[in-house]
């Protein structure tokens, strides 16, 4: 019986290596990054009747942090800031940082 768990468990040991080398290959791999601000939902008709100065409102407060995703995925979530003349955002929380560090 204990010879089966061994068995079991020399993929996991001999994969370590690979898995090692294969996140140095991909840290070159540029993503997509997304920021959501937030979301609302509106009809045809709404969307069709908005001009310039019309303002959206979202499902989020002001002083709530945003979400930065890559593809569907949540990563982080952070503050807006402003950087110069462009907007940026300061990472507040990993997503799934605190399951790892348990």
């Amino acid at each position: 019986m204990a010879s089966e768990r061994e068995d079991r468990a020399e993929p996991d040991e001999r994969l370590a290596p690979l898995q090692g080398a294969s996140l140095a290959a991909l840290s070159g791999l540029a993503l997509p990054v997304q920021v959501r601000i937030g979301s609302t939902s509106l009809t045809v008709g709404e969307l069709l009747g908005l001009g310039q100065g019309a303002v959206v409102t979202l499902d989020r407060r002001v002083d709530e942090a945003v979400e930065v995703l890559i593809g569907d995925q949540v990563v982080a979530r952070g503050e807006l800031v402003s950087v110069g003349e462009e907007m940026g955002v300061r990472i507040t929380e990993i997503a799934g940082a605190e399951e790892s560090e348990r």
